[in-house]
């Protein structure tokens, strides 16, 4: 059984990722990291051709996001619903190194130290990707990040 706590920061870092990743029944190369992907933004198993229904896009949504929420729960316990949530979608996008590992991500240490507010805003920095061998900021993470960083602030006391 999965904690409420755990179902409403699932929600709204799906709420997040969805549009943000947009729905793609039939499995393409993304075009940053060049693997095939699925669905809204999925890398698991996937080879080109292959294929899924809406529902089977947003249940799979559903499971990987609690995979990121689980990471996030495992790497900094007990953050604000907003924060874990933004960090959830973070992870989800980018893997757990920008909530896990202290070493590498500026963000990871802030968030350990309790200093969440510089947590969020180091969201902001995580917008780039290489492509063609160069890493360049996209719109569309610069614009997820923002979101993010909206929503984690949401969860930080004035």
């Amino acid at each position: 059984m999965i904690d409420k706590r755990k179902l409403i920061i699932v929600a709204m870092a799906t709420a997040i990722a969805a549009p943000a990743e947009g729905l793609r029944t039939l499995a393409y190369r993304d075009p940053a990291q060049g693997v095939p992907t699925i669905c809204f933004g999925s890398t698991k198993g996937v080879r080109l051709g292959d294929t899924a229904t809406p529902e089977q896009c947003r249940q799979l949504l559903t499971a990987e996001m609690l995979e990121a929420v689980d990471q996030v729960d495992r790497c900094v316990p007990g953050l604000p619903v907003q924060v874990a949530a933004a960090f959830a979608d973070a992870a989800y996008n980018l893997g757990p190194t920008i909530v896990c590992d202290r070493t590498r991500s500026t963000a990871a240490r802030l968030l350990a130290a309790g200093r969440l507010r510089e947590a969020c805003e180091q969201l902001l920095r995580w917008d780039r990707a290489r492509v063609a061998g160069v890493l360049v900021a996209l719109p569309g993470l610069t614009k997820r990040r923002a979101v993010e960083r909206d929503l984690c602030l949401q969860g930080v006391a004035p």
